[in-house]
């Protein structure tokens, strides 16, 4: 009877040991979050003003990756980029952001409708860029726009006296032409900023600075031609990122979760009254383009797709 039982006993170990021995030796698919950031707007220092649209920061950012980097369980990052640029500074900021982070985990940017300019610039880092046939995209290149408002203040009765302590003090004030000299001036800081451009799509997109000097004539590329030039690597929508972004985790079967862009802020409610305020005054909304174009008393060169 005794022997009757360890018999069973062992049986039931062994078969116990069928079940279980496998189970540990097969390779379990990788676990893992793949989080989904979206970035929509225009690229600003600040994210107010008199229109509180959509816009991109840096200190956005910088916010979505902290999120990411207290998760120990995100391995992966895919941007959702929908934006034609702005201005120079925080794309460079963002870039940064984007660079360090992809030390720890594997970036893929999906483009959506734009991603041009400065959207562009701030992709091309990512180990992988996925765009729509349709995306616009490229505009590689640098403007900058000085308002001259001289002839309206004529007409309008109004003289402008200034005093300034320096040669090109008044220069962006936008209330007289730009000599020579200065339109000189502010085209190498244009040309300074366009170099910086092209080194930075060369080194992200393993192209020779001539490559990118070819591409880089402010020209519009659709996801499909951009394909084509190696500007993007794939073409496809979100979840093809999403998959791509996996693989080069190694997660098998991935959990996604999608950040969510931040609410209203007192700041841009503000500026919201602000703007009806103006109008209730009887301005028209290109008056207040102009007294916000206006209210920039320097014009940055920017990494900007006008369309």
């Amino acid at each position: 009877m005794k022997k009757r039982a360890i018999i069973i006993s062992l049986g039931i170990l062994l078969l116990l040991a069928a079940i279980l021995i496998p189970t540990i030796l097969i390779p379990r698919p990788a676990a893992g979050k793949v989080a989904v950031i979206p970035l929509s707007g225009t690229i600003t220092t600040e994210g107010s003003s008199l229109f509180p649209s959509s816009t991109i920061t840096p200190e956005l950012v910088r916010d979505y990756l902290t999120k990411v980097e207290k998760d120990k369980t995100v391995k992966a990052i895919v941007f959702r980029i929908e934006s034609p640029g702005g201005e120079i500074a925080p794309c460079q900021e963002i870039l940064w952001e984007i660079e360090r982070i992809k030390e720890t985990k594997p970036i893929v940017v999906s483009m959506g409708g734009t991603a041009a300019s400065g959207g562009y610039y701030i992709s091309t880092q990512a180990d992988k860029i996925v765009a729509l046939p349709s995306t616009l995209t490229g505009s590689i290149g640098v403007i900058s726009v000085i308002p001259n408002i001289e002839g309206l203040l004529e007409k309008l009765g109004i003289q402008i006296e200034t005093f300034k302590g320096g040669k090109y003090k008044d220069m962006y004030s936008g209330f007289r032409e730009l000599t020579p000299e200065e339109e000189e001036i502010m085209q190498e800081m244009v040309d300074e900023y366009y170099e910086q451009f092209i080194d930075v799509v060369a080194e992200g997109r393993g192209l020779s600075e001539e490559e990118v000097r070819n591409l880089a004539t402010g020209q519009i590329y659709t996801g499909t031609k951009a394909k084509e030039l190696g500007l993007v690597d794939e073409l496809g929508d979100l979840d093809t990122a999403i998959d791509l972004a996996a693989e080069l985790a190694g997660i098998e079967a991935p959990i996604v979760e999608y950040y969510q862009p931040p609410g209203l802020t007192l700041r841009s409610l503000l500026g919201f009254a602000n703007a009806i305020q103006m109008r209730l005054w009887g301005l028209s909304a290109q008056d207040i383009i102009l007294l916000e174009t206006l209210s920039h008393n320097y014009p940055q060169p920017r990494f900007l797709y006008q369309s």
